[in-house]
């Protein structure tokens, strides 16, 4: 691996990426193939509003790596089953070795689910979460020009706390923005920029 120009890594494809996605097999081949890649159903963008959750101080290698064990424990974050968890489930999932089991999280996630499930009425998840993109989409050519947050996540993490969201703050919600597509944070030179098709 050979650094570019920018802030991207060569890897030995030839291809660059950013240091976080240029070591880790399975954070290359999430990058490669799923962060930045638009979610526009309920359930998917649920579980990523989830994990993005469990994420919140940790590294999101270990939430990767724990990603299956999480689908099992939450019933594939199917959001009307989630919704329906009881105290016990909560007590299980605080046994769970698979998962971060922290108690906060995991009711945050139920929370969450509950206030889905609120949302379709006014039109559903997706679409509100999706109101938020902004006008245009940053332009990074070296980790220093990337933001952890902006107006748009801000006013995100408000529009969502409102709803009856819980650990949705402005940072996590700015990662889950880059990770869903909605905005592209792709250095410039990465072989992945612009490969959203939401940014020309």
């Amino acid at each position: 691996m050979t650094p570019s120009e920018n802030g991207a890594i060569i890897g030995d494809d030839g291809l660059a990426r950013p240091p976080w996605a240029s070591t880790d097999p399975l954070m290359r081949e999430y990058y490669d193939h799923e962060w930045g890649m638009p979610v526009r159903d309920e359930q998917g963008l649920y579980e990523r509003i989830s994990l993005e959750g469990f994420q919140a101080g940790l590294s999101w290698a270990t939430i990767l790596r724990k990603r299956e064990a999480f689908r099992t424990a939450f019933l594939d974050f199917h959001p009307d089953k989630v919704a329906a968890f009881s105290e016990a489930d909560v007590e299980r999932l605080m046994l769970d070795p698979g998962i971060v089991r922290n108690r906060l999280k995991i009711r945050a996630a139920i929370t969450n689910a509950k206030a889905t499930i609120a949302l379709r009425s006014e039109g559903g998840l997706v679409d509100f979460v999706w109101s938020f993109q902004p006008d245009s989409t940053p332009e990074p050519l070296t980790f220093a020009d990337l933001a952890t947050q902006s107006p748009e996540s801000v006013a995100l993490s408000k529009a969502l706390r409102k709803k009856g969201f819980a650990f949705v703050g402005p940072t996590t919600m700015y990662a889950l923005m880059e990770a869903i597509g909605i905005i592209d944070t792709h250095f410039v030179d990465s072989h992945r920029r612009g490969s959203s098709g939401v940014w020309t």
